[in-house]
């Protein structure tokens, strides 16, 4: 485990909250009494012992153990952040998941493995138009009486996108052909002689 990243994310005043390695070794320097009527089981103050962990590390961090009822499984929480409860802790580390699922949404529905500019700028504008694409799909999949899932409707949309046709309509009844377009008339030119 790299610990000098703890170090170098605490002397920047970045906070973290991540899961504790199993293999992690610690040092137990202190004890905080755990909210009544929570999931919260136990909250210590560590300090990590690990190889030259004392060099890299020599901040003391907390250790929250966390009973999560969806995977009825415990969690070990890290961070180095000393002042927030121990349910805003977990809490932080459950709504960081939330923020994991757009990103992997936005992976998975908008092809989009790598950035294409490496400038801040460019990182910006590509994320900003990936959540306009992404709001403007699950718009469409809220508005519609058809049962969507996101990925049918990305997939099905592209194939649409070159296709003259009411796009409600679409939404709602995507199996039926597209309207058929009254035909022009075609004009003969006339022979020059």
């Amino acid at each position: 485990m790299d610990y000098a990243w703890f170090a170098s994310l605490t002397l920047q005043g970045v906070f973290f909250v991540t899961r504790l390695k199993a293999n992690a070794v610690y040092r137990v320097v202190g004890t905080r009494a755990v909210p009544a009527n929570s999931h919260i089981m136990s909250e210590e103050l560590i300090e990590l012992t690990g190889p030259g962990a004392a060099a890299k590390c020599p901040y003391p961090l907390r250790r929250v153990l966390v009973f999560d009822p969806e995977s009825e499984d415990w969690v070990v929480l890290l961070t180095n952040q000393l002042t927030f409860g121990a349910t805003t802790i977990a809490r932080i580390y459950q709504d960081r998941w939330q923020i994991e699922l757009l990103f992997k949404a936005l992976k998975q529905h908008l092809k989009i493995k790598t950035f294409v500019g490496t400038s801040a700028n460019a990182l910006h504008t590509q994320l900003w138009t990936a959540l306009i694409a992404l709001l403007i799909l699950k718009y469409l999949q809220l508005k519609s009486t058809f049962g969507w899932s996101l990925s049918n409707l990305v997939a099905l949309l592209q194939f649409q996108l070159f296709t003259h046709r009411d796009l409600w309509a679409w939404l709602n009844e995507p199996f039926t052909g597209p309207p058929v377009l009254a035909q022009a008339e075609q004009l003969v030119l006339a022979e020059v002689a």
